[in-house]
């Protein structure tokens, strides 16, 4: 995919997830590799609303160029975890780091794991990398790599009293990891206030349906073209 694409793709993401609100303030970073090793790559700047966002105002950054930071746009934080990635893990190709509610909310549990009552929860069975060492922001190179080393082989990495972050090879793949793993967590949540007993999936069964999930990447990519349509016909500035 060319970078315009990348742009107009990764600026939709963004103010759809305003839409949903599962922003932080003016906080928050998705970011989209450009180059075949990943350490050029896209991000949206310090500071700006995901609902003004347009494919214009994304940030061209090297993992490899710390100067990228001299101008004030990119936030430490966000250099520090999507740099760190994007220099580390050339097949991360998109990486999406939210504080919505619900995933923060299990975040800080005591045991953060996503159980698989149902089919949305189910979809991350063995499948979430944990961080149980929240050390407050992470605005050092150190703690970036730090988070990148947690994934070990996994997409998702649920960042302990703090938030959770997707990667994943597309932005559509990970629009909808991230929403589905939002819904999963909101279905948690509700569950344990009823103070009953989770009827918790078999292990056979949860991961069934995990590699279900996985086997049907043609419904992430359709969820995300299909919320891209609603945005065109409301509110086509986002590709600008």
């Amino acid at each position: 995919m060319d970078e315009d694409q990348l742009r107009i793709d990764l600026a939709a993401s963004l103010r759809l997830f305003a839409r949903l609100g599962m922003h932080e303030a003016v906080a928050n970073h998705f970011s989209a590799a450009v180059s075949e090793d990943g350490r050029r790559f896209l991000m949206n700047r310090k500071w700006q609303h995901f609902s003004r966002i347009r494919a214009s105002d994304l940030l061209l950054l090297d993992a490899d160029d710390p100067g990228s930071l001299a101008g004030g746009e990119v936030d430490p934080t966000a250099w520090a975890i999507h740099g760190q990635l994007h220099r580390r893990a050339p097949h991360i190709r998109v990486a999406m780091h939210l504080h919505p509610v619900y995933a923060t909310a299990i975040s800080t549990l005591a045991d953060p794991t996503i159980k698989p009552i149902e089919q949305n929860t189910a979809r991350y069975f063995n499948r979430v990398a944990v961080d149980s060492d929240f050390s407050g922001m992470a605005d050092t190179e150190a703690e970036g790599a730090r988070l990148v080393a947690l994934l070990q082989g996994k997409s998702r990495l649920m960042m302990g009293n703090h938030g959770v972050l997707v990667t994943s090879g597309s932005i559509g793949e990970a629009f909808d990891d991230m929403y589905t793993l939002e819904r999963a967590c909101q279905i948690l949540c509700v569950a344990y206030a009823t103070h009953q007993r989770l009827n918790v999936l078999s292990d056979e069964v949860a991961e069934k349906t995990a590699r279900d999930w996985e086997g049907i990447r043609d419904f992430s990519i359709a969820h995300f073209e299909e919320m891209k349509r609603i945005l065109d016909k409301e509110d086509p500035s986002y590709a600008d």
